[in-house]
């Protein structure tokens, strides 16, 4: 099963063009509704707006913004260094590296190995089932024993709300995917209901886009950076001092409830 291009086997049944224009169509979802919320949440003209006005008491040279760029890929995207919290710091990586092996090993298999009858290197089926098993492993952690509402509120861990539309999509998309893999595998006669499951979990996931926190994932970097740049360029220093610990972090009577 793992060693095993489930795309390839299915392309006994299924075109391999058809593959390949859903895949495509999924990727242009993604590009439209990721567009669609930076428009809807005027994002961009929040960055922009943010960097025309903070530009501080020095010019960075194009060096100096080169290094930050740089800091900022390695430290806050490759690393998750904006999470304090070392579990949800591990919960998100696992995730975030495994959608990623997840996502590519799905591109590379459809378009490059479609059929059945050009043999797939070992790695891409292995990456597709491990970067799956990722997500899983670290979404179900963070979804039931992580979340701040759950861990520290109190709240049922199955209390849903439409920000938990992209975590809960992916887990269905992962999860169906290595169910169908398996059920393909071991030739059961469910294996078309879970290759149907598979693509309607795949239609949600990057078809929600604009109502998901999907698109955070593009955008979330550019804010990193641009709090980098302010901060070395002295903007940041010129803001209101935060309020004392009493005021923002809750009194003694009233503890928290966010971390």
């Amino acid at each position: 099963m793992i060693d095993t291009n489930p795309f390839a086997v299915l392309s006994d049944t299924v075109s391999p063009d058809l593959m390949q224009i859903f895949v495509a169509l999924m990727v242009v979802l993604v590009g439209a509704g990721t567009i669609v919320d930076l428009l809807h949440k005027k994002s961009a003209r929040y960055f922009f707006e943010s960097a025309r006005r903070n530009r501080g008491d020095r010019v960075l040279d194009t060096g100096e913004k080169a290094a930050l760029a740089a800091k900022t890929v390695v430290v806050d995207w490759l690393a998750a260094g904006e999470f304090c919290n070392a579990r949800r710091r591990l919960a998100h990586l696992l995730t975030m590296y495994g959608f990623l092996a997840y996502a590519v090993s799905t591109v590379v298999m459809v378009f490059g190995y479609p059929a059945s009858d050009v043999e797939t290197p070992a790695l891409w089926p292995w990456l597709w089932h491990i970067g799956a098993v990722m997500i899983c492993v670290g979404g179900y952690w963070f979804w039931f024993f992580i979340r701040v509402d759950v861990s520290a509120e109190g709240h049922s861990p199955f209390r849903v709300v439409r920000a938990d539309l992209f975590i809960l999509s992916l887990l269905a998309n992962a999860t169906l995917a290595l169910v169908w893999s398996y059920l393909q595998a071991s030739g059961s006669d469910w294996s078309n209901v879970g290759l149907g499951l598979y693509v309607l979990s795949a239609l949600a996931l990057f078809g929600s886009v604009p109502w998901s926190k999907f698109s955070h994932m593009f955008y979330k970097p550019a804010a990193a950076y641009q709090k980098r740049v302010e901060d070395a360029n002295g903007s940041r220093a010129n803001l209101p001092a935060p309020a004392d610990a009493a005021s923002t972090l809750g009194s003694a009577r009233t503890p928290p409830s966010h971390y």
